[in-house]
């Protein structure tokens, strides 16, 4: 990843490496500004961006999945969904089919926050890829989703690292 690379390809590959770390640090401090304008710590800006893709895909996020996905025990989840619900940036509803089971969903007031902050990126973002074609585009997104299940699994590899690896103790 960091070797200097000599054949076209290898150089290629690294610009685009290159491209991906800047991208991933440029909408780190994206994220940042607006959770700093909003008073959302890191971990609040996560859920958001967690209840906001389950809401893309149609299969809104439970608090579990939530703190699956976040790597959070159930009572920091609790914590961080009541102060979520709290500033108005989510709430949360009963499943129709399964009244037990609660489901988080953007609030009125959350949505409307990050559609005008993230809005203007968005507009940015449809201009680029107009300048693609279909055919494009499509290679495009079987490389980022390939990139994207990658990093995933790493993620999930050094998350189960480091639950091995801390002292248990004596309680």
């Amino acid at each position: 990843m960091y070797r200097r690379r000599d054949d076209p390809r290898g150089r290629l590959v690294a610009e685009i490496t290159n491209d991906l770390r800047r991208y991933s640090a440029d909408a780190q401090h994206v994220g940042h500004a607006f959770a700093g304008l909003h008073g959302l710590n890191p971990t609040d800006l996560q859920a958001l961006i967690a209840v906001m893709e389950a809401e893309l895909v149609g299969d809104p996020i439970t608090p579990g999945r939530l703190g699956d996905v976040l790597n959070l025990s159930s009572g920091s989840v609790t914590a961080l969904v009541d102060r979520l619900e709290r500033a108005g940036h989510i709430r949360r509803d009963r499943d129709t089919a399964d009244r037990r089971k609660i489901l988080l969903h953007y609030a009125d007031r959350g949505a409307t926050l990050a559609q005008s902050f993230f809005g203007p990126l968005g507009r940015r973002t449809d201009a680029v890829m107009d300048r693609f074609t279909d055919e494009e585009l499509a290679v495009v997104h079987r490389f980022m989703g390939e990139m994207v299940h990658s990093m995933r699994a790493h993620r999930d590899e050094v998350r189960a690292a480091r639950v091995t690896a801390e002292p248990s103790g004596d309680r």
